[in-house]
């Protein structure tokens, strides 16, 4: 019968105290747990499995074959036991045989036994072992049952710790001894850039000694002073933040905040003491519960949030226990490398940021907030990196290249002196490609060519004037979106789109209306109502989804309207397939134009509408649609998935992913050519024309409109100073008309001929 979760686990949790404090033996301990929890949850079976030597053991039950006891073993993954310790994973079973995970084991005598739950035993983050309850009769069992359950598998852990019963292989422990020799890392790039220093972990997390308390009262005034003084902390840094006014950073921090003033967070915890836990075990209970759900989570932007709670948690802990704990509040002595499975922003803006070169990050995203609070403060960061502790050491010499996305350990002499000697031709070329700052992008025959820059949070538009670029060409509108808690208000829309606009000045703005859906879906969004997308990239987003929630781009127009007044707004709407949807998107933009100018409300000089190439049928009804449009985008990232049918993110696939294949240079130069015959500026925003060789591709092909990442501007315009026009567009013409399989070696060989600088 369902039972309150509090009252199971507090009158499980006393018995259980006084097993703990006895001098009984460890298996005389264990065997007196099962038939306590048996008892208090009248259940017919309680077995308890640990984690010795790679296999689950079972080691104490009430209920089954008592001559099962340290003979029946499970591998990780092997029946359910052996799948809720991999997976680190509740299971609740109305009829076990029927879970295809099912395993029968004659000895136990289980096969009376029709209902099962279990639930991992944990300890620092990893599965020790098992406790699951049985019955003869087929049900499931009540969330009160098992809420108590994993509230007792908590206490199970620190017995069994006392016990010596942990392997500690098992519980996050290595037996591996730490290598000397010189290792390359991979990961993926979160923040540009390159840095050296020696390997010092983050560890944040905290390691709870006594989980069953004593005065329940007692416990709780300890956790009303640790969230007192965390909030001090939140509060304090987010007034010391040193980013400068109205950046993204102040809507993370202002999320953040959030986070550690969550009512329902502390009642939680305050449930959990109710059920008997101190305040350290209780902050954790309610912390693996989180983390269970994350496990669960396909949305990667909403497991980025649910980071930043963790990243209070663990701060919430070193207060109430009194253990500093983290690399930040030990001080860093020397140049470092920060090493953490994962960090919250205001981990990060611990960290004395003159020690702090780097960070490598076992997880994370381009999404997360530590990700864009460390491009605020221009502090390179690495993600992605597995097994860090398998191939890190802490002091290890660590030398990060985020651009190559590797991190060598331990460097050889060789390796470091051809390290500091790529950073040293770096910050050189970054300075000379700083002092052209002024200097216009003509090609050596004299044809201007136009290079902006490709943005889309505030701290972006520094780079219009540190580039010299011509402007925005693609501000994508999503990210003010991606960094929110909530769906942004007009209000916060117009005030960014305004600052955006006062900064370009007379420089031009192309906004590209929200591209969310896909692998962007936003956790406030419910886009996916029909279940789980299989290809989210070609499924229910950009442009698809903004006219399905008109709402939503309705809101969008008023605020880009409202905040062009006076002036010429460039909107460009992102993946159009067929001229009507076009048309639908630009006549909801008139229609709030209309609405705002009925109001009395100020309008912009003119509206420009574009629209973006990036879906291939688009290109077969080009001549319908360039008529009504002031300018062609072409947004070689999708596109060329689209054409080749290769995930671009899929490494089996890079090879194939290439710019530089005849099929796609063909594609572009028939479009390019039909938008200009038409009179219709086109140009390409996108990766493609950020790389020097596949932008020299496309001033090959008539292009003279780029809009790439700001980092690429300078290499970009020394390429096209050192060009011919005229000369390489006929070059590419012969290519074109006889390719090979690629035109890279061709390109590259009249590049070296030419003088063309490819740096």
């Amino acid at each position: 019968m369902p039972v309150s979760a509090a009252a199971s686990a507090r009158e499980i949790l006393t018995r259980l105290h006084d097993v703990m404090a006895s001098r009984n033996p460890a298996q005389s301990k264990l065997n007196s747990v099962v038939n306590i929890i048996g008892e208090a949850l009248d259940s017919e079976v309680c077995s308890i499995y640990l984690l010795r030597e790679g296999l689950l053991e079972l080691f104490a039950t009430r209920g089954l074959a008592q001559e099962a006891v340290h003979v029946t073993k499970l591998a990780l993954g092997e029946g359910l036991v052996g799948t809720i310790a991999q997976n680190v994973e509740t299971l609740n079973l109305d009829e076990a045989e029927m879970h295809p995970a099912f395993a029968y084991r004659p000895e136990t005598g289980e096969e009376a036994f029709h209902s099962f739950a279990g639930v991992p035993i944990i300890r620092r983050e990893q599965s020790v072992g098992v406790l699951a309850v049985q019955h003869a009769e087929s049900r499931r069992y009540a969330s009160e049952e098992i809420e108590a359950l994993q509230t007792v598998a908590m206490v199970l852990s620190e017995l069994i710790a006392n016990a010596d019963l942990i392997d500690p292989a098992s519980a996050g422990g290595s037996t591996r001894l730490q290598s000397t020799a010189p290792e390359l890392g991979h990961g993926f790039k979160l923040v540009d850039g390159m840095a050296a220093g020696v390997a010092v972990f983050h560890q944040p997390r905290i390691t709870i000694e006594h989980t069953v308390a004593e005065d329940t009262e007692a416990e709780r005034h300890r956790v009303y002073a640790a969230f007192d003084k965390m909030r001090e902390q939140i509060d304090r840094m987010a007034s010391q933040a040193e980013f400068g006014v109205g950046g993204e950073q102040d809507e993370i921090l202002a999320t953040y905040k959030m986070f550690a003033y969550d009512e329902g967070w502390s009642r939680r915890i305050n449930e959990a003491i109710d059920s008997g836990l101190t305040a350290e075990a209780a902050i954790e209970r309610v912390q693996q519960r989180t983390r269970q759900r994350m496990r669960e989570i396909d949305d990667p932007l909403l497991r980025d949030r649910m980071h930043d709670l963790e990243d209070l948690s663990n701060r919430l802990l070193r207060i109430v226990s009194g253990q500093l704990g983290t690399a930040a509040q030990m001080g860093l002595r020397q140049d470092s490398i920060l090493i953490a499975r994962n960090l919250g922003p205001a981990e990060l803006l611990e960290y004395d940021r003159r020690r702090l070169k780097g960070v490598v990050l076992e997880e994370g995203s381009l999404t997360a907030h530590v990700t864009i609070v460390a491009r605020a403060m221009g502090v390179p960061v690495l993600g992605r990196v597995r097994n860090i502790r398998q191939l890190i050491a802490e002091g290890d010499m660590l030398l990060l290249d985020t651009s190559e996305e590797s991190l060598f350990v331990r460097p050889t002499p060789a390796m470091q002196e051809a390290f500091e000697t790529k950073l040293e031709l770096s910050q050189k070329r970054r300075a000379a490609f700083a002092q052209m700052r002024g200097v216009a992008p003509v090609t050596a025959d004299g044809h201007r060519i136009t290079v902006m820059v490709n943005a889309g949070l505030r701290d972006d538009l520094a780079a219009l004037d540190l580039t010299g670029a011509d402007g925005i060409g693609l501000f994508r509108t999503e990210f003010q979106f991606l960094v929110s808690a909530t769906l942004p208000q007009r209000e916060m829309q117009r005030r960014l789109y305004k600052d955006v606009l006062d900064a370009a000045g007379d420089r031009p703005v192309t906004f590209r209306t929200v591209d969310i859906g896909g692998d962007k879906a936003l956790p406030y969004l419910n886009h996916d109502e029909d279940g789980e997308e299989e290809n989210p990239a070609m499924g229910w987003r950009a442009l698809r989804l903004a006219l399905d929630r008109d709402g939503l781009m309705k809101a969008q127009a008023r605020a880009l309207i409202e905040a062009g007044a006076g002036r010429t707004l460039n909107i460009m709407f992102p993946m159009v397939s067929e001229p009507w949807e076009f048309d639908a998107a630009r006549d909801l933009f008139e229609a709030q134009r209309a609405w705002l100018a009925a109001r009395g409300r100020k309008m912009p000089t003119e509206i420009r509408y574009g629209a973006m190439l990036e879906v291939p049928a688009l290109a077969e009804v080009l001549d319908v649609l360039l008529p009504r449009l002031d300018f062609l985008s072409i947004g070689t990232n999708d596109l060329t998935q689209f054409l080749f049918a290769a995930d671009r993110a899929h490494p089996k696939l890079a090879l194939r992913y290439d710019w530089l294949s005849p099929s796609i240079l063909r594609f572009l130069k028939r479009v390019t050519a039909q938008a200009q015959a038409a009179g219709v500026p086109v140009g390409v925003c996108g990766e493609m024309g950020g790389r020097p060789l596949e932008a020299l591709a496309l001033l090959g092909l008539g292009i003279d409109r780029l809009s790439i990442t700001p980092a690429a501007v300078g290499p970009i315009k020394a390429m096209i100073r050192s060009l011919d026009r005229a000369a390489l567009i006929e070059a590419m013409s012969a290519m074109l008309a006889e390719p090979g399989r690629s035109l890279r070696e061709g390109l590259e060989a009249w590049a070296s001929e030419h003088s063309v600088e490819l740096a």
